[in-house]
């Protein structure tokens, strides 16, 4: 296969403390945070992800009303959150949607009383000594991928979008978290995803990392996956008002954008047949890659297989915009911008910088 590296990973290293952390954030990339924030809202409010249209005024206000949850379940990390905002030219509000955008939507959906989404993003896989997946979205997304060096104790290494604090990514301490979008008709005012990853990553230990996902005051559905340095790890669909925890053992576990739970699937909002039936496709293929050993090339095949590896198409235009594999028990990571299918991954340590392609 005759891949070109047309999209280098920007990498933006964040040090410091939270404000100054977050001050760097927004001044390196405040234009293409300002566009990023403008597309977000326009389909938070346009109701083609939430499914009734609505103005951009009572979204901004729902986000407001969102900020008193963070603040409380990781105060620093809403301190780096208003300092990246206010450095971008962007309010508090605009910030929680562009980074948290998905859960935002679900909540917007539960306010409107529809359940209509268009979501269908990521598909992962978890084993003893990967976890591996890629991150789908909104076409318009791609253009924002970054990759975020934070160097906090413990530092971390998070493939993100600009804007956003967290989306996957892996700690110093080998705690690895990644996630799959899910629809929810309990959506909520609360904490949006994004944080709970950021969170996850100032663990050190599994059980603390799984209790940042259980006792977060969830705003809206997603599926997370966890991995530390020893080979333990869990799947956790996650809705606001109920958690599902499937514990690794010794068979892969394979993930996309349904619930495997039946009582998370009580929860689960209805979407069009194509969008389920693509998730059920998806998550069939995955099971199959993953019946025999998985190793590296295994798992960046995985991420490129026609099935799996979104482009984007009408009406929907959700597409593959990066995937990420992990191995916690030596620190590194691998990470793709753009369709894996067309691209080279890049080499990362949690300690260090590119060091290779692959």
């Amino acid at each position: 296969m005759d891949l070109s590296l047309a999209r280098p990973i920007r990498r933006l290293c964040l040090e410091g403390t939270p404000s100054e952390r977050g001050h760097a954030h927004g001044l390196a990339y405040g234009a293409s945070i300002r566009e990023y924030t403008r597309d977000r809202v326009r389909l938070a409010a346009d109701g083609s992800w939430a499914g009734r249209p609505t103005t951009e005024a009572d979204i901004l206000a729902l986000a407001e009303e969102m900020l008193p949850a963070h603040r409380a379940y990781a105060p620093d990390l809403t301190v780096e959150l208003e300092a990246m905002a206010h450095a971008a030219g962007i309010s508090a509000a605009e910030a929680i949607i562009v980074g948290g955008f998905t859960d935002f939507v679900d909540v917007v959906r539960a306010r409107a009383g529809v359940a209509t989404p268009e979501e269908d993003d990521c598909t992962s896989l978890l084993s003893q000594r990967y976890l591996a997946q890629t991150w789908d979205m909104h076409a318009s997304a791609t253009p924002h991928v970054l990759m975020l060096d934070v160097r906090s104790r413990p530092a971390c290494l998070v493939f993100s979008t600009v804007g956003c604090l967290a989306q996957i990514g892996m700690n110093a301490a080998g705690i690895a978290i990644g996630i799959n979008n899910l629809v929810s008709t309990d959506g909520r005012v609360g904490v949006t995803w994004p944080f709970v990853v950021r969170k996850v990553l100032q663990q050190t230990t599994l059980e603390a990392a799984v209790a940042c996902v259980v006792d977060a005051p969830l705003a809206g559905a997603h599926n997370y996956l966890l991995l530390d340095a020893h080979g333990q790890g869990c799947n956790l669909e996650a809705m606001p008002t109920h958690t599902a925890i499937t514990r690794l053992e010794s068979a892969a576990l394979v993930h996309t954008n349904h619930c495997l739970d039946a009582e998370a699937a009580r929860r689960e909002a209805a979407r069009a047949p194509a969008l389920l039936a693509s998730s059920r496709q998806r998550l069939a293929r995955g099971v199959s890659l993953a019946a025999g050993p998985i190793d590296l090339e295994q798992l960046f095949a995985m991420t490129r297989d026609p099935v799996i590896c979104r482009r984007s198409e009408p009406p929907y235009h959700v597409e593959s915009s990066g995937a990420v594999v992990m191995r916690p028990s030596t620190l590194d990571l691998w990470a793709v911008w753009g369709v894996p299918a067309d691209h080279s991954y890049e080499h990362f340590r949690v300690d260090g910088g590119a060091r290779e392609l692959a």
